[in-house]
């Protein structure tokens, strides 16, 4: 049986270049190709160029990276002066092949920006900043709990009803998107990890692939778990 073949998005960003100048590139974190491959699958890379729904053609699932916010405007509020600013190519991109892989039943996995927009996808809504959460000086390491839902497949990757994450986000999700569930919640309430009804796309809040030593090796369980 061939290894699934694993749609990893990128994040648009200027990149300073050998020539001195800075010039729009499409990035991925190599970590993140470290652990489809860990998890038994084939990661490629897409910029937001490609159709999407060529992409879901041709790849067995899709993981939704992290990055910029998601415009306030893909779910019906107004930007505070805290959101970023958005980025429209991108956004159209990624509801477009997060619908799209959800219409055909493809393993989802969303990741920080990538959670949100699933919610939003599905209808949900987020809350546009929060206090106090973004823990920036210790992105590579766990700096919280969270308490995981016991039939989930977050509790099923972790072997456990909790586990330690880190924090690199300032929004989250609000209102659930049709269709999903919270199944990992932050002791403040936040909700880290959602799952669709029938399991196939789960998203985390945190950022498996900045996570270094053994907490870093337990996120291999998890990309397992949901794209294998």
């Amino acid at each position: 049986m061939a290894a699934p073949l694993v749609l990893v998005t990128s994040i648009p960003r200027s990149v300073q270049t050998t020539l001195g100048v800075a010039m729009d590139n499409a990035t991925i974190n190599q970590r993140l190709g470290e652990l489809v491959v860990a998890a038994g699958g084939v990661p490629i890379a897409s910029d937001t160029w490609a159709e999407p729904e060529t992409l879901l053609e041709r790849v067995d699932a899709l993981v939704l990276n992290g990055g910029s916010d998601v415009a306030p405007e893909q779910y019906g509020a107004e930007p505070l002066a805290a959101t970023e600013a958005p980025n429209p190519r991108r956004d159209d991109f990624e509801l477009r092949l997060a619908r799209g892989a959800l219409d055909r039943g493809l393993p989802v996995l969303g990741v920080c920006r990538g959670m949100q927009l699933l919610n939003v996808a599905r209808g949900g809504t987020l809350v546009q900043d929060l206090d106090g959460h973004y823990a920036r000086d210790s992105w590579d390491r766990p700096v919280h709990e969270i308490e995981l839902e016991p039939d989930s497949r977050l509790a099923q990757a972790f072997a456990g009803d909790r586990t330690s994450v880190n924090s690199v986000h300032h929004q989250a999700i609000d209102r659930l998107g049709t269709g999903l569930r919270a199944t990992a919640r932050a002791a403040d309430g936040v909700i880290e990890g959602i799952e669709d009804e029938d399991g196939l796309a789960v998203g985390v809040q945190w950022h498996p692939e900045f996570l270094a030593g053994r907490p870093g090796q337990d996120q291999v369980e998890l990309f397992r778990e949901v794209l294998a």
